[in-house]
């Protein structure tokens, strides 16, 4: 075809192609729909989970019909006037100036159409890329508009305004959440491909050049698309449509599509601003549905095969003869194992130990007394294939993986929600112990002593009780947990003298700030100047707070500062007799030694600190021409007694909150050990913030900062999680308030190594396999 002029007719008619595709997709998603409700609805469960669950059903059932209507109205509607530029929930119309909050229901609407379009994306992110980048080419453009019916955000639109339409609710949709995205998630990758044939066949980009939409970072080669990238093809991949996941530091996920490059940053963003919006103010909750997306696509994809499988959700008994299989697979696996670790290469482990796996399989097949038996075997073998072929798992530690396969095998045949939750314990603790190891250099393939140790210790408790179920798992998880604080602290040589820095600065922090709360709380009805006022609540509290760090609250140094705390408030009040001025005269210079002294000790550099002598030298000229108010003897004396014992009267640490506003900035501590971030990012959610509260120490992430693009892991977190060290491999160290990290989070600038956690990675490898050939769950 001709590639002069813009063929916007053809444009048209693939438009019109893709909304027809989804309409005659719809009958089978919304059945899909009244299945999973029917479905949850049958599933043993408590009183109010279960009548949740009936009303679900019911209200699906009476408004199917609208829904079904209310859909195929909005598509053709997107189709001859363009999608909606407008978000859900109206919003009054305003005048120049005024303001208005946005209510609560709005924002979750939101947050729900986000997360669906992010779904449908996370699916069929390639065929998108295809698409936008052959009716870009049609139509003469760079890029689609940002509300282009093609685009995922209004078809999520359309979707649930139908939904609320047809009487259906936010929480009914929450219910139903896994079904409905995996099913729209179906249903836009099919319209996207059988459009981008149609383009293909009318001979628009038989080959597409996606390069023009890849944003590259500045000087990092890590930003431009490795590994998992192009396995699928660019229009549908084999298996389970989903590309693999990536491999190496700074490689994109592997389920958005390279257009997702942001430029400067290196950000793996979304696609378009319809992902962006907000799903990334809610990553915690968007990771946790995909995981459990991907289990209940393994369930259903399992539960065709084996209609038994995952329908009970009570503990049930092993087999005699799979119990007996199991034990002497695991005695075996210890021989092979310790004779591996003593005697093969690393490189040559991972065949070994696969070949192995292999032959132990068959055997406990042939001893399994059910076809729910032989599932479970088939799929823990493959879950434990991808486990144990992650190239970033050190040969070292993969050997304790290894030895984890039966223990886990056992509570996945007698604990079914192994396969329905992903807050397991033995889920949980393959993923801590995969996200502590896992960002080490591949070349090095070496962790340290101590972490290794303890991995070995908990696999061997773990085989030590074969019969507690979960119980041992989550013990030696919280063991885990309580083992990776002392060791980033006191064994690790790498992040223990950053971890005590870190400690350091939040002590001080943490009194500057009791010492601020305080201080206003004795000036508070005391007639002080304004500028001593501030210069004590934003200069001297932080001196008096590294002056009791470095000496005790009782040491001398820091008593010396509490008198010139004192006297300068005395010198500050109006002095109306000669002898009084005189007195001042001679007290001024040791005190202004004193409060030069106390600051070069927190760290002011000489400039700063002749300008807060300037504005004190300002308010004590005031005291002299007796312009300001008399302080009587005895509220001095009071004054000065309460300083003494000032520590008795903080408030409690716990309490405390590291925040800008009571403390200027952490640049103090800025040292050759210890990097503290003081700019960069930008304004961060409160989802956003939750995050930050939430990232688990010993993972690791890739810092972008100050031309540094660089693998970093979480060492220590301080009280209330508001103070964050993370270390570099070769031992820098750098420190984050959490508003900062926060800040780094949102802006892409520090991003989890891990586009996904271990076990559900290997989940996705394993649906991919059982996608092929869903047969060797029988065989």
């Amino acid at each position: 075809m001709a590639t002069g002029a813009p063929n916007t007719n053809l444009a048209s008619q693939a438009r019109r192609l893709y909304t027809e595709e989804l309409v005659k997709g719809l009958p089978g998603l919304v059945q899909a729909a009244l299945d999973g409700a029917r479905g949850l609805f049958e599933k043993p469960s408590e009183h109010a989970t279960f009548q949740r669950r009936r009303d679900l059903m019911q209200g699906i059932n009476a408004g199917a019909q609208s829904w079904h209507r209310g859909l195929v109205n909005g598509l053709r509607h997107a189709l001859l006037h363009g999608g909606s530029t407008t978000r859900l929930g109206d919003l009054p119309s305003l005048s120049p100036g005024q303001l208005t909050l946005v209510d609560d229901d709005t924002i979750e609407l939101e947050i729900v159409t986000s997360r669906l379009a992010l779904a449908m994306m996370d699916r069929a992110s390639w065929e998108f890329a295809d698409l936008r980048s052959r009716i870009a080419h049609l139509e003469g453009r760079g890029e689609l508009d940002a509300h282009d019916m093609l685009r995922a955000h209004v078809l999520a639109r359309i979707v649930f305004e139908a939904w609320r339409a047809s009487g259906q609710t936010l929480a009914s949709w929450r219910e139903l959440q896994p079904v409905l995205h995996e099913e729209f998630a179906l249903l836009s990758e099919e319209a996207y491909h059988e459009t981008n044939r149609w383009l293909a066949e009318h001979g628009v980009l038989p080959e597409v050049d996606l390069r023009p939409f890849i944003r590259r970072s500045r000087g990092h080669a890590s930003a431009a698309p490795t590994g998992g990238w192009g396995q699928g093809g660019g229009s549908g991949g084999g298996g389970s449509g989903e590309a693999g996941p990536a491999s190496g530091w700074g490689n994109a996920p592997a389920s958005g599509p390279p257009s997702a490059y942001a430029s400067g940053s290196g950000l793996m963003r979304g696609v378009g601003d319809e992902t962006r919006l907000m799903t990334r103010a809610a990553p915690l909750a968007r990771g946790r549905d995909h995981a459990e997306a991907l289990l209940g696509r393994l369930n259903r994809l399992v539960g065709r095969q084996v209609p038994a499988f995952g329908q009970s959700t009570r503990p049930q008994g092993l087999s005699p003869g799979l119990a007996r299989a199991i034990d002497t697979a695991e005695a075996g696996i210890r021989q092979r194992m310790t004779t591996t670790a003593a005697g093969v290469e690393a490189s040559a482990t991972a065949p070994v130990m696969l070949e192995d796996l292999q032959q132990r399989k068959q055997a406990l097949k042939k001893a399994a007394a059910s076809s729910e038996e032989r599932a479970t075997i088939e799929i823990v073998a493959l879950l434990f294939q991808s486990i144990l072929t992650e190239e970033r798992i050190p040969a070292a530690v993969r050997v304790w993986f290894a030895r984890l396969q039966m223990p886990v095998l056992r509570v996945a045949v007698t604990e079914p929600d192994f396969f329905a939750t992903v807050d397991h314990p033995a889920r949980r603790l393959i993923d801590r112990m995969g996200a502590c190891v896992m960002g080490f250099d591949s070349a090095a393939q070496k962790v340290g002593d101590a972490l290794e140790r303890e991995i070995k210790r908990i696999v061997q408790v773990v085989e030590a009780y074969p019969d507690t179920g979960r119980r041992v798992f989550q013990t030696v998880l919280t063991e885990f947990e309580k083992f990776l604080e002392h060791y980033f602290r006191t064994e690790n040589e790498t992040t223990r003298r950053g971890v005590s820095l870190a400690q350091q600065v939040e002590q001080r922090e943490t009194l500057a700030i009791q010492y601020t709360i305080e201080l206003r709380r004795m000036l508070n009805d005391m007639p002080v100047q304004e500028g001593v006022r501030q210069f004590l609540f934003h200069v001297w509290a932080d001196v008096l707070a590294t002056t009791a760090v470095s000496y005790g609250a009782q040491g001398k140094q820091t008593r010396a500062m509490k008198r010139a705390a004192a006297d300068l408030i005395w010198s500050a009040s109006a002095k109306v007799t000669r002898e009084e001025r005189a007195e001042v005269i001679r007290r001024l210079p040791p005190l202004l030694k004193s409060l030069r002294e106390g600051m070069a000790a927190a760290g002011m550099d000489a400039e700063r600190q002749d300008e807060q002598i300037q504005l004190l030298n300002n308010s004590l000229a005031a005291a002299f021409t007796a312009k300001t108010a008399a302080i009587p003897d005895e509220r001095l004396r009071e004054l000065m007694d309460r300083l003494e014992t000032l520590e008795e009267l903080l408030p409690d640490a716990e309490d405390v909150q590291i925040d800008e506003s009571m403390v200027l900035d952490l640049s103090g501590h800025q040292s050759a050990d210890l990097e503290v971030v003081l700019d960069g990012g930008s304004m961060p959610t409160p989802a956003m913030l939750a995050w930050a509260r939430e990232l688990q120490v010993g993972s690791w992430y890739m810092l972008e900062y100050r031309e540094r693009h660089e693998a970093v892991q979480l060492a220590w977190q301080g009280m209330r999680r508001q103070l964050t060290l993370f270390v570099t491999a070769q031992g820098r160290c750098v420190l984050f308030q959490q508003q900062r990290l926060a800040s780094f989070l949102q802006a892409g600038l520090l991003l989890p190594a891990q586009d996904e956690a271990l076990t559900v990675r290997a989940t996705r490898s394993a649906l991919a396999k059982l996608d092929v050939d869903a047969s060797r769950l029988l065989n």
